[in-house]
């Protein structure tokens, strides 16, 4: 399984993506929102994945959009 943990902003996200079973560091990328360029990385994952997200401010507006 892809373990996905991501630091959330309003405009953009830091992400780091890993290997569950082996550790290994897959990916740290910046995914803007505006642009697409974060529904899009999402939507082109396959197989079982996890998303930890880390957020000191308000959420609910974000996790209410859904990738479809």
């Amino acid at each position: 399984m892809i373990i996905i943990g991501c630091d959330f902003h309003t405009r953009y996200q830091q992400i780091a993506m890993a290997n569950d079973e082996t550790g290994e560091l897959l990916l740290e990328r910046r995914l803007d929102h505006q642009s697409g360029e974060a529904h899009t990385f999402y939507r082109n994952l396959q197989g079982p994945v996890r998303v930890g997200i880390e957020s000191t401010g308000p959420i609910h507006w974000r996790v209410a959009q859904p990738l479809a």
